[in-house]
């Protein structure tokens, strides 16, 4: 069953906003998990936008950013089923890539297994290979996770369509490097999973984090196997690789009043309704499963 969805305002007669408010953003200052939302109703009563309730109206075009391993893939896909838009993850284009068989296929493991970020040039392929079949299927709208991780991706991204909001998510390093090296993936149903225990304390002004494992059902437990490039020396360095090239994307997106920064302040039970409160959404099914 689709996920029931509602996006939601602070005026007391608005029931559902438009994906148009976002692009309507012209503030260069940055949108925050804190003052998304009033900024965003207040926006909404000002201007007597359009309002919609439908999400298939919603056809949103956004973007996520933030470091390997942070969860833009967990919470891109759970957006996508609350919007009815497509998932587009480069991650999981470049992984199609490189279980196929060519020459690309050999260029793309020697990059991914040294934990080097792979060419624009060959991301824009796949990407505008998979935006084709979006076309082709009749599906309106898109979030995409792991693109642009660039200023040259950004700028080419801007040339051929406008990119409603850019979502960026934070998390701690020492909890992000736990998590990548707990990540497990099911080789039979392909479901992925955590084995990492994350229990951080709070010290020197940064808060505490606790973040519980994702374990796999009993069908899934024995066939968990971990991806080559999850091992620390691999995810530092793609972290190195990320601070150096990929942070300049934030400032673009923030100069074009578009970003949102959201820290996450834990697992999912902890970070989904946050998430969802910062982008004025609500999810009915997740508040009656977790209410039961």
């Amino acid at each position: 069953m689709a996920a029931s969805f509602r996006a939601i305002t602070r005026s007391s007669d608005a029931k559902a906003a438009s994906s148009c408010v976002w692009r309507a953003f012209s503030s260069p200052s940055t949108l925050n998990s804190e003052t998304a939302l009033p900024a965003f109703s207040l926006f909404a009563r000002r201007n007597y936008l359009p309002l919609r309730q439908d999400p298939k109206d919603r056809n949103v075009q956004w973007v996520f950013l933030g470091c390997p391993g942070v969860g833009k893939g967990t919470y891109a896909s759970r957006l996508s089923d609350l919007l009815g838009v497509p998932h587009i993850a480069t991650g999981d284009l470049v992984r199609e890539e490189l279980n196929s068989s060519g020459l690309l296929s050999s260029q793309l493991k020697e990059t991914v297994n040294q934990g080097k970020l792979v060419s624009d040039e060959t991301i824009i392929s796949l990407l505008s290979k998979r935006l084709e079949a979006r076309e082709a299927k009749g599906e309106s709208g898109f979030i995409l996770d792991g693109f642009p991780r660039t200023i040259r991706q950004a700028e080419i991204l801007e040339g051929v369509t406008n990119i409603d909001l850019a979502i960026n998510l934070k998390l701690q390093e020492e909890a992000l490097i736990a998590k990548c090296l707990g990540r497990r993936i099911c080789s039979e149903c392909g479901d992925n999973y955590n084995i990492a225990r994350i229990d951080i304390k709070g010290e020197n002004g940064k808060p505490g984090i606790y973040m519980a494992p994702l374990p796999p059902p009993p069908k899934c437990a024995s066939k968990l196997i971990q991806r080559s490039d999850d091992t620390e020396e691999v995810v530092k360095e793609r972290l190195r690789i990320y601070y150096e090239m990929s942070q300049p994307v934030e400032e673009f997106y923030r100069s074009r009043g578009k970003l949102l920064e959201f820290n996450l302040p834990g697992g999912i039970p902890e970070s989904w309704p946050k998430l969802l409160q910062a982008l004025n959404l609500e999810d009915y099914d997740y508040k009656q499963s977790a209410a039961a």
